[in-house]
């Protein structure tokens, strides 16, 4: 007797990310099988315009018009996707969103310089104040008004014990009441929300996810995020992030040195960039003064290679570098 319904190895599990911005609300639908894992499939991208007096920075000005924006984006899914059971994560601006790394021994409870016992529950809970005294001093925002997520790693374990000098907490936190405005417009719109994420670290996950498919394995390469506060870089190496870069920086005289500090003494085998790459003309750069720089070929991120040929989409959507946030949220729903 078999072990598995025959109709369930057929079953197929879905996420959407939804990227609200000034071009308008981008809606991916991703799929992939439950049993035997398999290629993920875009099952929808669509997009639904917005006028310029709907956002406000980070801002929601006119939560009707977003409202009825994600009821619209929504509501042209294909019957399987509306169908269906799927997590909805959405992001938020990358310039309203902090982040930071802080070495665990500097918020230890424990003395300076003295391991102390690896009982997690228990650290968190000592930890909790300090990270959020923390954010609130880094954001310069009182904690009341902050929503902070946060995490410990790597911890160190020998025989029970780990070490408070390698690890760090990693902390995440934005304005409440940025969270909360999206939170309740996706409810207004009939969408539950189960993730929140930063653009740039979504776009990222799309363009390492890109990048398994289109470059060669242990070939360091550039991503590049192009966004309203910025350019977000990452050195990829077998896999793991070997540098970052943001520009503008007080560290950085002009891209060009912000781009040779990302590369390093490394050889880049390529770069993918994802976002607005139109911005870059306010710093009169191009893909093509990247590609100069890093030495290596310049690739715009595309959905398209990533598409069933034989399923139809919007092919300017397919060609769009901005629809990397959406897909990168999608991918984390799959994934969770």
């Amino acid at each position: 007797m078999g072990l598995l319904n025959p109709l369930l190895l057929g079953a197929c599990r879905y996420a959407a990310g939804v990227d609200v911005h000034a071009r308008g609300v981008t809606l991916v639908v991703l799929s992939q099988r439950v049993f035997g894992g398999g290629p993920l499939r875009i099952e929808w991208l669509g997009r639904v315009p917005l006028a310029r007096e709907v956002l406000a920075g980070a801002e929601i000005v006119d939560r009707a018009a977003l409202v009825a924006a994600l009821q619209a984006a929504f509501g042209a899914l294909p019957r399987a996707c509306a169908e269906a059971s799927m997590r909805c994560a959405m992001a938020l601006p990358t310039g309203a969103t902090l982040m930071a790394s802080v070495p665990l021994a500097r918020l230890s409870p424990s003395p300076s310089g003295s391991p102390f016992v690896a009982d997690v529950s228990g650290l968190f809970t000592e930890l909790e104040p300090l990270v959020l005294a923390e954010a609130e001093r880094v954001a310069g925002i009182e904690r009341h008004e902050l929503s902070v997520d946060w995490r410990v790693g790597p911890l160190a374990m020998d025989c029970g014990i780990a070490s408070a000098h390698e690890a760090k907490v990693m902390i995440a936190a934005t304005a409440r009441a940025y969270l909360e405005s999206r939170i309740e417009c996706a409810a207004m719109a009939g969408v539950a929300l189960c993730v929140m994420d930063d653009e740039a670290h979504a776009a990222l996950r799309a363009m390492r996810h890109a990048a398994a498919f289109e470059l060669p394995p242990h070939e360091p390469w550039a991503a590049l995020w192009v966004g309203a506060d910025g350019v977000h870089g990452w050195l990829v190496a077998d896999d793991s992030i070997t540098r970052t870069m943001h520009f503008p920086a007080l560290e950085h005289a002009d891209l060009v040195e912000a781009l040779r500090d990302l590369a390093g003494s490394e050889q880049t085998g390529c770069a993918i960039v994802a976002g607005d790459p139109g911005l870059l003309q306010g710093v009169h750069f191009s893909l093509a003064d990247i590609g100069d720089v890093l030495g290596c070929p310049v690739l715009p991120f595309e959905c398209a290679p990533l598409a069933d040929a034989d399923f139809p989409l919007d092919a300017q959507l397919l060609h769009d570098p901005a629809c990397a946030v959406a897909f990168g949220l999608a991918i984390r729903g799959v994934q969770e």
